[in-house]
């Protein structure tokens, strides 16, 4: 089985004010039901009032991620999936709950972790 990250940056999220909540209900029944279907790996998403350290090998921290690199936020779920078409089912489960489209990716298999 592989591990899948399902996720949206927080700009894709465009709903109005008065469904947010009934939008956190239907994300969470969806991650309860993953949960219950014994698949749900982790969820959660960027704490975007934190901003990001940049750590370096020796330890050096820096205010901020990569330069260079686009801001990292929205929200993320990872599933452990026997195949990409149930991912597929479940990133379109989520995409539904949250009123936006969900990107998909699949984590490679390190066999030493």
């Amino acid at each position: 089985m592989a591990k899948y990250l399902i996720s949206f940056p927080s700009a894709a999220m465009v709903v109005p004010e008065s469904e947010l909540e009934e939008v956190g209900r239907d994300a969470h029944a969806v991650i309860d039901e993953a949960k219950a279907a014994g698949v749900y790996v982790f969820a959660g998403g960027i704490d975007e009032n934190v901003p990001p350290a940049l750590v370096s090998a020796d330890g050096t921290v820096a205010d901020g991620g990569y330069p260079w690199a686009p801001p990292l936020d929205g929200g993320f779920t990872v599933l452990e999936l026997p195949s990409r078409e149930e991912a597929v089912a479940w990133a379109a489960r989520i995409a539904k709950a949250c009123r936006c489209d969900q990107e998909l990716r699949v984590f490679g298999f390190a066999p030493e972790s």
